[in-house]
């Protein structure tokens, strides 16, 4: 089972001005290994539908179905991947939390901690120097871990 998704805010790594870089991530909690993607555009039904097939392909890896806890962000239901994911119950279940449920979402905290591990007080002359930053901390935590399993626990 994979452990939620994030978009919009939570996801969004600012450096001073106003640009900002998301990424879509998940957890395998059995693990703790991390999926995290990269999202220079806004947010949308076809940056999802870029999103799922990676993450059932990383997915299926282990031989085992998927259940992804989402939340319920418009561009989760989105018609462009509905034929999709009609294609894919057995193999990727998407399971959507309650609305206006950050403090349900696992990923909120993973989030959190690699902003505390990345960037608090650290200044970042620009946006690029952000995504190195987070990235190799994403780079780490994408092969099985213990701190995003403890993290993630439900």
């Amino acid at each position: 089972m994979w452990v939620p998704w994030e978009e919009a805010d939570p996801g969004l790594w600012h450096y001073p001005g106003r640009k900002s870089v998301g990424y879509y991530g998940a957890v395998r909690l059995r693990d703790g290994t991390g999926f995290f993607r990269q999202e220079p555009e806004m947010f949308d039904g076809a940056t999802v539908w870029g999103c799922l097939p990676a993450l059932e392909r990383v997915s299926r890896a282990a031989g085992r179905r998927v259940i992804v806890m989402i939340d319920n962000a418009k561009y989760h239901h989105a018609k462009r991947h509905a034929d999709w994911r009609q294609e894919h119950p057995a193999g990727l279940a998407l399971d959507f939390l309650p609305p206006y449920s950050p403090e349900l979402n696992p990923i909120e905290r993973v989030w959190k901690r690699a902003r505390r591990n990345c960037l608090h007080n650290v200044y970042f002359p620009k946006l690029a120097r952000v995504v190195e930053t987070v990235e190799a901390q994403f780079a780490k935590w994408s092969e099985p871990n213990a701190e995003l399993a403890s993290l993630c626990r439900l």
